[in-house]
């Protein structure tokens, strides 16, 4: 079976490399998944470059964490699934059955990720893929959906009808952040360096946009837009030093959930305390949250946006235009 990896080392694109590789059997409590669609997260982006403090790629590796298809074989004491289930791999990988004595871990670094045709994962580290969702759109679910899932319901209470949440960019968080919002009958402001993109996010259902080139002092804009309360929540996925920017415009007893790179100052966290605000460190999230999720976006019919599929014979180019930033909400490979 055929396999990308990144090399030893790599920093750019350029080190992407389609291998072949022996099929693996599952062993005990394992399943054998032929991968069809996988998609890309900032955190891919980041790994490539050698950019990612948490894991730096000293051997060859197959990227990408997300992944979706369905399973060929199952080995013995699998009572999950059986050979011809449609699943979608989780973010997080149990530790039992892995042969590793710290988990959980990710796929796409240090486990092995999903850019490939088939892949062997324990039983209690897939789900069935929820709805008539199709590959491409459940492969958006494990890192991305299940972020803004986390900071918009679990984490620190969940939104409600009524409540504001700002949606930072147009990438893959914060486009399935709107989502989630609209179907739990908020209103979402995004902000985006485009107003072409913002256009874009109004009609999956963004209320208004800020342009924060226009606006640099984009949470003026969010308070004249709420009538100077401010957002309930904040999808804070860092990255152009926004943080102070979203302590400014977090409504009284507000949250903000921390997503991307801490990328600002903390001089106003005084502001916080004024606020009753809270902040929350989002690491995608559990298990049981993905169950949640996976369940609310059968049930609403949430259908993750995704900007460009390509061919699996071009994954190097969905790298390309992920680097590039011209594109709203995900970017996905189709593998088979």
């Amino acid at each position: 079976m055929h396999a990308y990896v990144l090399t030893a080392g790599c920093r750019s694109v350029d080190d992407l490399r389609l291998i072949e590789r022996p099929v693996v059997n599952p062993g005990p409590g394992q399943v054998r998944i032929r991968l069809r669609a996988a998609t890309l997260n900032a955190r891919d982006r980041a790994i490539l470059k050698g950019n990612y403090p948490p894991f730096a790629v000293t051997r060859d590796i197959t990227p990408l964490s997300d992944g979706a298809g369905e399973v060929i074989a199952v080995g013995a004491g699998v009572t999950r699934f059986k050979a011809g289930d449609r699943v979608v791999a989780g973010f997080f990988q149990p530790k039992d059955g892995l042969g590793l004595d710290e988990g959980p871990v990710q796929l796409g670094g240090p486990l092995e990720g999903v850019l490939a045709e088939e892949i062997v994962l324990d039983q209690d580290g897939i789900e069935p893929i929820p709805g008539d969702l199709s590959f491409v759109e459940a492969a958006c679910l494990p890192c991305a959906a299940m972020t803004a899932w986390n900071a918009l319901m679990e984490a620190g209470g969940s939104v409600k009808p009524g409540d504001t949440v700002l949606a930072l960019g147009t990438g893959g968080v914060s486009i399935i952040g709107l989502q989630i919002a609209r179907a739990a009958g908020a209103r979402v402001i995004v902000t985006s360096s485009s107003d072409a993109k913002i256009e874009r996010a109004k009609t999956i259902g963004a209320f208004a946009g800020v342009n924060y080139r226009t606006h640099v002092a984009w949470e003026k804009e969010v308070l004249r837009l709420t009538g100077g309360r401010g957002a309930d929540c904040i999808l804070e996925v860092g990255g152009f030093g926004t943080f102070s920017h979203s302590l400014a415009a977090l409504a009284p007893r507000g949250r903000i959930g921390l997503i991307g790179g801490f990328a600002g100052s903390v001089e106003n966290l005084s502001f916080l305390r004024a606020r009753r605000g809270s902040i929350h460190g989002i690491a995608v999230g559990t298990r049981e949250m993905f169950q949640r999720m996976n369940h609310a976006f059968a049930v609403q019919g949430i259908k993750p946006v995704v900007d460009r599929v390509f061919p699996f014979a071009q994954a190097a180019d969905a790298f390309r235009l992920q680097e590039s930033g011209d594109f709203v909400g995900k970017i996905a490979v189709e593998i088979g």
